[in-house]
């Protein structure tokens, strides 16, 4: 039995379905464990297969391999610290998110996640099976109670692992981020401590995967709930913890304590390392912008200049008949301040020759949103043309309240391989764009100061489809846009009670039927990164034929009127 153990948080960025590129980081953690005379290193959920890997471990193949390199990892422990990992495993016909301990050159326990999350973006019932409640590990006469994420959610695991005379909580963790998630995983990780009277480690992997983007954050709480680690946001570490039994039980040395970013700052990490993985992961060469002189787009091209450096950065301004020389100015400064490549490709003879290819067919009839869109389509191929040519990706500039509301044209500014701004409404774009202007972090590769003109967060947003053209011909103020969206999407509330909010009730009414006719637009949008807790995609799966209109869900239920179900007699 030891008095003390030293445990190293491997909190690191592992890529899905690179066993040997995630084992490797893992090697060097245990090499740098191993200098800092470290017991264990402890490392995230799933890392072996990055999290998450969704219908990846469908695959016989690929599950045997992460358990082939898993045995075969076992081994560097031997003479080495033990290592706490995660990693699919399949056992008596049965796959699990498991918990791996590596000791003394084997594998020394497995535990199999007991909570499987099935909201939101997780569907691990799916995938899975649900572990039994868990016991404690034995580790050098210390009893570990060892979690997998959802179980800290909720008590019973923890209260399980206590009563079967756990020391000390373990949580390996795959928690995506979002704006308001740091306080509840700190809330909920307090709640276990207090109901169990143990202290708690909480490891968390950073890293961007598709639309999820991890932020890190690890921490440990001591008995009394005081904070003795927190790990950095947005970036790989592996701090040390130092661990002493006690005549009340095991208490943590203090130990690193970095302030996690909240607000704009860490929203605009989460869209630079969201991005930054992305092209990185996917081996693109950079990515093309096009310029419009607005704010989203501007905003879009200094989150990838942030990301991936000015010269991985390529911009393109495509100029119509109705764009202004004001949008021309501020696409320019937006380049010439980020240090980007800018391009100018009129797309005017692309207008004309679809006029004259389309003259029979709309003979008759007026112009309207069809050429407007032509316009968007043109910008679109064009953009897709530079993709195939230099092998570049697309980034697509549309913010969440252009989406939500179908403000977009599919096949034309819709266009790309991911959407950067996707989950930001409109309100946020302008102040990341202030936060941005007044900050530069350390690990954004963008120039220090000023990156976006004055002008294009204070002009009227305008799409430059026709002459004299602004956003709020067609839609509400923003401000008054983004805070009915927000209890649309977010909180799923009724009319009534959103005009209870102080909003007009033929707006609201509007926007939702807004809403309901984008639906297809948006099941074809290209990815982008998840800041809220309700992003469109996997979050919020609505069927595009859906004729409950606002009117229909006006009707309000009266209980009293539908006689109850019985209540069915005990199984047998």
């Amino acid at each position: 039995m030891v008095d003390s153990l030293v445990i190293s948080v491997a909190q690191l960025d592992p890529t899905v379905g690179d066993i040997a590129g995630n084992l490797a980081k893992l090697r060097r953690a245990l090499a740098e464990a191993r200098g800092q005379g470290a017991d264990l290193v402890v490392a995230s959920e799933l890392f072996v297969a990055g999290y998450p890997p969704e219908d990846l471990v469908l695959k016989p193949a690929f599950v045997a391999a992460c358990q082939s390199a898993v045995v075969a990892f076992a081994r560097e422990t031997a003479g080495a610290p033990a290592v706490l990992l995660g990693t699919p495993w399949r056992q008596d016909g049965k796959l699990y998110n498991t918990a791996a301990l590596l000791a003394d050159g084997k594998i020394a326990a497995l535990r199999f996640k007991h909570d499987l999350p099935n909201y939101g973006v997780f569907d691990e019932k799916r995938v899975f099976a649900a572990g039994p409640a868990p016991g404690p590990i034995p580790f050098k006469g210390v009893r570990l109670g060892v979690m997998v994420c959802e179980d800290m959610w909720y008590a019973d695991a923890a209260e399980t692992l206590q009563e079967s005379g756990a020391e000390l909580l373990i949580v390996i963790n795959g928690s995506p981020f979002e704006t308001d998630k740091l306080g509840e995983r700190l809330s909920l990780a307090v709640a276990r401590v207090k109901e169990t009277g143990l202290p708690l480690l909480y490891v968390n992997q950073v890293c961007g995967q598709d639309e999820l983007v991890f932020d890190g954050a690890s921490f440990a709480l001591d008995v009394d709930c005081k904070l003795r680690l927190q790990a950095p946001s947005w970036r790989e570490a592996q701090p040390l913890t130092t661990w002493r039994r006690g005549g009340n039980g095991w208490t943590i040395e203090p130990a690193a304590l970095e302030k996690p970013e909240e607000g704009e700052a860490a929203v605009c990490h989460a869209l630079v390392l969201g991005l930054r993985d992305y092209v990185r992961k996917n081996r693109f060469p950079g990515v093309v912008v096009g310029l419009s002189g607005g704010v989203d787009s501007a905003l879009t091209a200094a989150i990838a200049v942030d990301a991936l450096g000015p010269d991985k950065v390529h911009c393109a301004m495509m100029p119509s008949p109705f764009t202004s020389a004001e949008s021309l100015e501020d696409a320019t400064e937006v380049a010439t301040l980020l240090g980007c490549e800018l391009r100018s490709i009129e797309i005017t003879p692309l207008m004309k020759a679809y006029d004259k290819t389309l003259a029979d067919s709309f003979k008759g009839r007026s112009p309207d949103t069809a050429e407007e869109n032509i316009q968007a389509r043109a910008r679109g191929i064009t953009l897709m043309a530079l993709s195939n040519k230099f092998g570049w990706m697309v980034l697509s500039t549309g913010n969440k309240s252009e989406m939500s509301v179908g403000y977009a044209t599919l096949y034309g500014d819709m266009a790309g391989g991911y959407a950067v701004l996707k989950d930001v409404y409109k309100m946020m774009v302008y102040a990341l764009c202030r936060w941005r202007n007044a900050n530069r972090p350390d690990d954004f590769l963008g120039p220090a100061g000023r990156v976006m003109p004055e002008r294009v967060l204070t002009k009227a947003p305008t799409a430059e489809l026709k002459a004299n053209q602004t956003d709020q011909d067609t839609l509400p103020p923003y401000a008054t846009l983004d805070g009915i969206l927000e209890c649309l999407i977010e909180r799923e509330m009724t009319v009534a009670d959103i005009v209870k909010r102080g909003y007009a009730e033929d707006t609201v009414r509007k926007v939702w039927a807004m809403v309901d006719r984008a639906e297809y637009k948006r099941r074809q949008a290209p990815p982008g990164v998840k800041i809220t807790r309700r992003a469109f995609g996997r979050d919020r799966r609505y069927p595009i034929t859906n004729a409950f209109t606002a009117s229909a869900a006006a009707i309000e239920f009266d209980p009293g009127e539908t006689p109850r179900a019985p209540t069915p007699a005990p199984s047998k």
